[in-house]
């Protein structure tokens, strides 16, 4: 070997050392691990507990997680009932993409080839698994598993009565002409119940079991040749109706201190079809067919309701231990979602089905260690759109070019940043053949009324300031003085989604 070779070996030496260049060194640059993901749906949970401020819902387990993450105080899902809003925030893709606005279609039919959020994951290397209500029920998406998506059988009412109403119902919807499955499916039980039994015995308690026994299994996958990051669906049935939980949720209520709806009250100036008549709970059982529920009944429901998310909290609490357990904390990005809001009684409605802000407003938390910083709260708008880009962001992957969302990872970083200038949400009227798209801005919600065949024709409009009136009673859309601001955010609904996205560099 001559001088000058000598020379450069020892000066490429010096810089490996100096420098830690582990090509100089012969070894592979570090990859840096991807993290895994443990994504946790739970339904009909209005932003109403203690993350959110109110600690009479008593929820310490979510709450456990808000304090390590980032939860959103303005988050939206784009069509406020199950399988649309899980449509969207699962294909990236808003309802008038996916063409599902109903309980029966899936998105598979107007886009066949979408590659969905856990599908992307699995396409990129993820081991992905879903259990419990992730899709609409009966609507699961093979394509999106790794293994095939899982759930568990379990008792509706854990009391003997309860069942038996149940059954008188179905038997009184067949007596009507409806078919075997119709009549499955309309027969409804008692709206809640309290029995003194396990956790275990409802879906919520068995689909939590499976989940923590999941984590095991990945856990030790994770040790072995195959130790691909996961990603983990678990869906939760609760608080959704019947509000059944064991006893011992209910205990933690005391039903005289609970508040009923401060507006039971239809919307001034707003159109009767803008929210509808509570037709869901009133299919249950000792529920009126029509008019006001008294307020002992109320009063019990909400008690219900509540009860009905401690109890799912509980369960939420369980796959967290055992995440912690098993010293996955610090390597997975938790997401915790509701598919949609819900009204108890305010607007002289209850249940879901509408564009006004009790529906439309999601609870949102995400837990990204590195990333989000502990306990924080943001108040930027983000949709169940972003969701699927932003976890691609945060995993270094780069996600599908149709999605109609954008990554809010610089919010994660930054929860005190400007961010979008709107929220889009939508939902259609089959009587009267309309769909009410609705935006959410800072201050207002607009909400136009147009014919499904002819989006030009404009039947109704709503307007309400959400600074001087967060509760949107009044429709000020009519009023003189308002018709400046009217005029601007018409442009901007009409303008579209992609018009309200933040310019900033996303997806890095």
């Amino acid at each position: 070997m001559n001088r000058g070779m000598v020379g450069s070996t020892f000066a490429a030496l010096a810089v490996a050392l100096v420098c830690g260049s582990p090509a100089l060194l012969g070894e592979e640059p570090a990859k840096k691990a991807q993290p895994n993901v443990l994504f946790i749906a739970v339904d009909d949970l209005r932003p109403e507990f203690g993350a959110y401020g109110q600690s009479y819902v008593k929820t310490p387990n979510i709450d456990r997680l808000a304090s390590r993450g980032v939860t959103f105080d303005r988050a939206y899902c784009q069509q406020a009932v199950c399988s649309p809003s899980r449509s969207s925030l699962l294909t990236g893709m808003r309802p008038d993409s996916t063409k599902v606005y109903d309980l029966v279609t899936h998105f598979r039919v107007a886009l066949p080839e979408a590659v969905t959020l856990p599908q992307f994951f699995k396409e990129n290397g993820y081991f992905v698994r879903g259990m419990g209500k992730l899709y609409h029920p009966g609507y699961d998406d093979p394509k999106s598993w790794s293994v095939p998506w899982e759930t568990e059988q379990a008792v509706g009412y854990a009391l003997e009565e309860n069942r038996k109403a149940r059954q008188e119902s179905v038997a009184a919807a067949k007596a009507a002409g409806k078919t075997a499955k119709a009549a499955n499916q309309a027969g409804r039980g008692p709206a809640y119940e309290g029995a003194d039994v396990s956790d275990e015995t409802f879906l919520d308690g068995k689909i939590a079991l499976k989940a923590v026994k999941a984590l095991q299994e990945q856990a030790d996958r994770l040790k072995t040749d195959d130790a691909r990051p996961f990603f983990l669906g678990v869906g939760f049935a609760r608080p959704h109706l019947p509000f059944v939980s064991p006893k011992k949720y209910w205990d933690l209520y005391d039903a005289s201190t609970i508040t009923l709806a401060p507006n039971p009250f239809r919307q001034e100036g707003a159109p009767e079809y803008a929210v509808l008549d509570s037709g869901e709970l009133r299919n249950y059982y000792g529920i009126p067919k029509k008019g006001p529920v008294p307020d002992d009944l109320a009063r019990t429901l909400k008690h219900g309701y509540y009860a009905s998310i401690s109890y799912m909290d509980a369960q939420v609490g369980k796959v967290l231990d055992e995440l912690d357990r098993l010293g996955l904390r610090e390597k997975t990005i938790v997401v915790f979602w509701g598919d949609h809001g819900w009204k108890l009684g305010e607007h002289a409605a209850w249940c879901k089905h509408s564009n006004v802000e009790l529906d439309t407003r999601v609870p949102l938390i995400v837990a990204a260690p590195g990333v989000a910083p502990a306990g924080a709260h943001s108040k930027g708008l983000v949709e169940f759109v972003d969701i699927y880009p932003t976890l691609a962001d945060l995993a270094g992957l780069t996600p599908p070019k149709e999605l109609e969302g954008a990554s809010f990872a610089p919010l994660l970083r930054s929860p005190d940043r400007a961010w979008k200038s709107a929220a889009f949400s939508q939902y259609p009227r089959g009587p009267q053949k309309l769909m009410g798209y609705t935006l959410h801005t800072d201050r207002y919600r607009l909400t136009e009324w147009v014919a499904q065949a002819n989006h030009a024709k404009v039947e109704a409009v709503e307007l309400y300031d959400l600074q001087t009136d967060p509760q949107e009673n009044h429709n000020i859309a009519a009023d003189p003085a308002q018709a400046e601001t009217l005029a601007k955010l018409t442009a901007q609904l009409r303008a579209g989604w992609r018009s309200a996205v933040p310019a900033v560099e996303v997806n890095r």
